[in-house]
């Protein structure tokens, strides 16, 4: 897995920007641990992989 931008898994789920951050939002919490800001606008691999996993998303 590589490093990513917000938009950029927003659109591989297939939704607005708006929703995806909605759904981040939910686990901010979980997103901490992986080091995530809640401005980070580029997600880190292991972040991007969990998030994957988490929502289903192919990517």
């Amino acid at each position: 897995m590589k490093s990513a931008y917000k938009n950029e898994l927003a659109d591989a789920a297939g939704v607005s920007y708006t929703t995806f951050y909605r759904w981040l939002s939910s686990k901010r919490e979980d997103l901490a641990i992986f080091g995530v800001k809640p401005t980070a606008k580029m997600l880190p691999p292991r972040a991007v992989e969990w998030i994957c996993r988490e929502y289903g998303i192919d990517y």
